[in-house]
């Protein structure tokens, strides 16, 4: 896999470039990653403004929901967040019952966080949206898309961002 240095560096104006390395190649896939994304969030977009929440209160569900008991450490980490963004969408969702938050069992400055049964309600809500999308893409494109598709996905995260989620993937799906 090319690291990121080693994409930026490419040149693809050089005889040895490969077709799809072309400029207007690499437009069109920046701009199907766009659309993409946008088509990815839309169902999940209308449930959180329903409930008055975005697309930050989306990501720490989900992650909280993945690794139940995790600290606001590991989540500012996964999200790449500031503390003060996070706090303000923990803060929230912590009184709206949907986040539970207890005192570290080896370090009372640690907090941990899970979900209620109000927030996995509403993480498996979110999540259905996207799977559903996901599945009926993926039954299009088939099983070799689908693993090309995951190899670009993760030749283009930075290597501590595919260590985590690699580390995340590892530990199963809930």
């Amino acid at each position: 896999m090319l690291t990121y240095s080693e994409f930026r560096t490419m040149d693809d104006t050089s005889a040895k470039a490969p077709p799809y390395l072309a400029d207007d190649q690499l437009q069109q896939g920046i701009e199907a990653m766009f659309f993409a994304y946008r088509g990815f969030t839309a169902d999940p977009d209308r449930i959180l403004a329903e409930k008055g929440y975005g697309r930050a209160h989306h990501r720490a569900l989900h992650f909280i929901h993945r690794s139940p008991g995790t600290t606001v450490n590991n989540l500012l980490v996964t999200l790449g967040v500031t503390k003060q963004s996070l706090n303000r969408v923990l803060r929230t969702l912590i009184e709206d019952g949907l986040v539970h938050n207890a005192v570290g069992t080896r370090d009372r400055r640690e907090r941990l966080l899970t979900l209620t049964q109000a927030g996995i309600a509403l993480d498996k809500a979110l999540s259905d949206a996207q799977r559903a999308r996901m599945r009926a893409a993926f039954t299009a494109a088939g099983p070799d898309a689908v693993d090309g598709f995951r190899t670009v996905l993760e030749a283009m995260m930075d290597p501590d961002m595919r260590k985590q989620y690699k580390r995340l993937s590892e530990g199963g799906s809930k």
